[in-house]
Order: structure tokens, then C-alpha cells, then sequence
């Protein structure tokens, strides 16, 4: 004789077709359930990339291509293997830098004898970084932080050109010193610059860490648009 086969009984109050105990949880059977994203899933985690939920990617890595932390930081650094943005490190002569570690007060400098320095350094950028291709923008930070202070970012039209200025950069020298190039993640440069700034109302001044970025004179952008 065949042994009896015992069917589990369903508690009073507990759904059909919910697969047992997970069945509580939406994980089991094929109830709508299964269909749920759960939290950690692929479109959370794409939701949060990138900003301060992102318990793994640096957001101010993603976002200006630098972070004072360095290499110490406690999120990953994903460095792009190609990208349409190049990161020159350091690489203008901060007068407002130089200033306060001389131990004056950058405030009191000659605005308008930075402006001219300023336009000659931009000018001369722009002119050997068009060598390698179209450039879409050119964004040079006055920023005081020793992450910041001095970069230049390059966005070209396309990566191709980037990758030729890379390449071409790669063990030259500007001022005596050697030129730190690298792609940078940053291609949006209305999410890297400080809104405040722009607006003059940042309160956080020179260490801000989004882009205080200055520019050039209306002449000279007028002579590079001809």
C-alpha cells in the first residue's frame, strides 16, 4: 500500500499561492512578489550612483574629477580608461594659492594685473590644446585646495581627440614642471561648478570642493571664437 501523502495545511488568513514562508516576504511562488525590486537591486543602485546614498563610488570623484581624500578615501576612484575630458593637475599658477602660503591676504591683489596673467596663461592653453582637436570647453579652478588648486580640465569634441593630447602631453614640461595629464570622469561641468560661486554668494571661499572657476575676459573669449 502506497504510503499517504500529507498536504501542508495553509494557515487561516495566509494567500494562496504565496510559496510558503517567503511568500510573506514577496520572494517566493510566482506572485507579483518576485517582481519587486528589492533594495540593493540594480535600478536602486543606479539611482543612487554617484551622490552621497553611494556607499562605494566617490560623488566628488564622479563629479570634478578630484577628492581631497586622494587615495585614502574610504569609496572607490573609477579612473575612466577613455574619456572626452583631460585633467591637467596643477598646472596654472595659482597667484591666490601663492598668496596665503606666503602669508598674505590674497584679498589684496591686483585684480585686474590677475586678470591679464590670467588671459596670457589661457590663451597660451588654449592654443596648443586646440592642436589635438576641436575643444568643447576649457575650465581652469581657482580653488585653494590642495586637491583643486590649479586644474585645468579640457573637454574635446570627441575622445579620439583627447586620447591624441594625452598622448602627446605624456613627458613634457610647462613652467619647469612636469605636465600631470589624465582622462577625467567629468563631462558635465554645470554639475561640477559651485552654483553659489557663480552666483557670489559661496560661503565656503577658496576650499570650496566643487569649481570655482575663473575666466577669461570678454576680449580674449571674443579673439577665440573668430
Amino acid at each position: 500500500q502506497p504510503p499517504t501523502t500529507v498536504r501542508p495545511t495553509r494557515p487561516r488568513g495566509a494567500p494562496e499561492g504565496g510559496g510558503g514562508r517567503a511568500g510573506m516576504y514577496g520572494g517566493g511562488g510566482y506572485g507579483r512578489g518576485r517582481d519587486r525590486e528589492p533594495r540593493g537591486g540594480a535600478e536602486h543602485l543606479a539611482r543612487i550612483y554617484g551622490t552621497e546614498e553611494d556607499k562605494v563610488n566617490c560623488p566628488f570623484y564622479l563629479k570634478i574629477g578630484a577628492c581631497r581624500h586622494g587615495d585614502r578615501c574610504s569609496r572607490q576612484h573609477h579612473r575612466p580608461p577613455f574619456s572626452q575630458t583631460l585633467l591637467l593637475q596643477h598646472i596654472w599658477q595659482n597667484p591666490f594659492s601663492a598668496a596665503v602660503l606666503m602669508g598674505k591676504d590674497a584679498s589684496q591683489l591686483d585684480k585686474k594685473e590677475v586678470q591679464q596673467d590670467f588671459d596670457c596663461f589661457y590663451d597660451e592653453m588654449f592654443e596648443e590644446l586646440n592642436k589635438f582637436g576641436e575643444i568643447e570647453d576649457l575650465q581652469i579652478c581657482q580653488n585653494l585646495g590642495d586637491h583643486m588648486v590649479g586644474n585645468l580640465y579640457v573637454k574635446y569634441k570627441d575622445e579620439e581627440h583627447a586620447a591624441a593630447a594625452l598622448q602627446n602631453l605624456f613627458g613634457r614640461f610647462y613652467a619647469g614642471t612636469a605636465i600631470v595629464c589624465e582622462y577625467s570622469p567629468v563631462t558635465d561641468f554645470h554639475e561640477a561648478r559651485c552654483r553659489q560661486h557663480d552666483e557670489g554668494t559661496c560661503n565656503r571661499g577658496g576650499y570650496c570642493n566643487f569649481l570655482h572657476v575663473l575666466e577669461p575676459s570678454d576680449a580674449l573669449k571674443r579673439d577665440l571664437e573668430k
